[in-house]
């Protein structure tokens, strides 16, 4: 039977883990607590290896760069990066205003949380992230710091021996071993969060929700799958459906059950491998889209808002409807690689209709209600984006 499983491809692996979770959670919900351990242990592998991973690798590749490798790359990859999230957040309003949900604002503010209470903020965090402590940067997970040391070190060592040069592309291989192993448990791994999440879940705390929840996940996916091949099309000129359908197949489904973009940098990195992208490009574009690269955050944001605004009969205007795009975007990119970061961000968009901080908690409690499908959802979105733009800019070019 190991044998058999061995020989399957990895998507093939994780399908078959998706049914047979489902089907486990359906009829044994008891045992959800015992193989969750499985998804658990998965998560927590990729997202420790995650941190070392991107430094090393983009210490590496930028160390040992070439002129004319990759960093040509890099701008038209991180247009695309800010012009997908301006189109997703315009779609967002769009979709709020055809469908417009209402919200069940009778909850009790979640008063423990601390949201930030402007740009201004989400902007002065950003910044101080970037010199942050690198031991302290790895120790947290914070990519922006991580990214900042990897650069500033890999421009250094650029003119270092290339005895040395050759040990950190070394310790980028050995690394990358790590990351095989890792992804090869990932069927067992799905396995375990899909039980643990269908069966903790269910479907009656999301019925209140369900209209909300349809509006949220249809705009997300019109933007997977119009928005995005159009971009897509637009800088490969061909049909871009099969990289589309690729990435959402490899990295969408894993990203929907980790709910971390930060966890699905290893998986990106792994499917770029596989597609003939330069490692040059990748292993910093796509660390760096899973820190800012946040289109299905900026629908969370944009639509959410629009709820609650909705909701308590606030009339909006063309203009501040514009205004809300553009501060999802900023928002959206200071939201964190780990499930549920936007949803503390939605006070900032909040706080443009005069919006008090306690009804705005409220919205982020009710997000928090349909996380379950939102943020996975959300997830799959940014990462799938993230290995598709790069894959689309970098193999364009080839």
């Amino acid at each position: 039977m190991f044998s058999a499983l061995a020989r399957l491809s990895l998507v093939s692996g994780i399908l078959i883990a998706i049914v047979l979770g489902g089907l486990v959670a359906y009829f044994f919900p008891e045992s959800a607590s015992y193989v969750s351990i499985l998804g658990d242990l998965f998560m927590k592998a990729l997202k420790s290896v995650a941190p070392i991973l991107v430094f090393i690798l983009v210490l590496a590749s930028i160390a040992n760069f070439k002129v004319g490798q990759g960093a040509s790359n890099l701008k038209p990859i991180l247009g695309m990066y800010v012009i997908g999230m301006l189109l997703a957040a315009t779609t967002a309003v769009i979709a709020s205003n055809l469908f417009p949900s209402t919200l069940i604002l009778t909850i009790d503010p979640e008063t423990q949380l601390q949201p930030p209470s402007s740009i201004a903020e989400v902007l002065k965090t950003l910044l101080l992230n970037f010199i942050s402590n690198p031991v302290t940067a790895l120790h947290e997970a914070n990519f922006i710091g991580i990214l900042a040391w990897a650069v500033g070190l890999g421009i250094a060592l650029r003119h270092a021996s290339d005895t040395t040069r050759q040990v950190l592309t070394d310790i980028a291989d050995g690394v990358n071993s790590i990351i095989r192993i890792v992804i090869s448990f990932a069927p067992l791994g799905i396995f375990g969060l899909v039980v643990a999440t269908f069966a903790q879940a269910g479907l009656d705390t999301l019925t209140n929700y369900a209209h909300l929840i349809v509006v949220l996940v249809a705009t997300m996916a019109f933007v997977a799958l119009i928005i995005n091949p159009i971009l897509v099309a637009i800088v490969m000129k061909k049909n871009p459906y099969p990289l589309v359908f690729k990435c959402l197949e490899e990295s969408g489904i894993t990203a929907f059950f980790t709910r971390s973009s930060a966890a699905n940098i290893p998986v990106n990195l792994d499917l770029a491998k596989r597609l003939g992208v330069s490692e040059s490009t990748a292993s910093v574009s796509i660390p760096l889209g899973a820190t800012i690269n946040m289109a299905g955050a900026a629908v969370t944001i944009t639509i959410l808002t629009l709820a609650a605004v909705n909701t308590m009969n606030i009339e909006v205007d063309f203009f501040t409807m514009v205004v809300l795009s553009v501060v999802s975007v900023v928002t959206a990119c200071g939201a964190s690689g780990v499930a549920g970061g936007s949803l503390l961000l939605i006070p900032v968009a909040c706080g443009l209709f005069g919006i008090s901080s306690e009804t705005a908690m409220q919205v982020v409690a009710i997000g928090m209600v349909i996380s379950v499908l939102q943020d996975s959802t959300e997830t799959a979105l940014n990462s799938s984006t993230d290995i598709l733009f790069t894959s689309a800019v970098d193999l364009s070019k080839k």
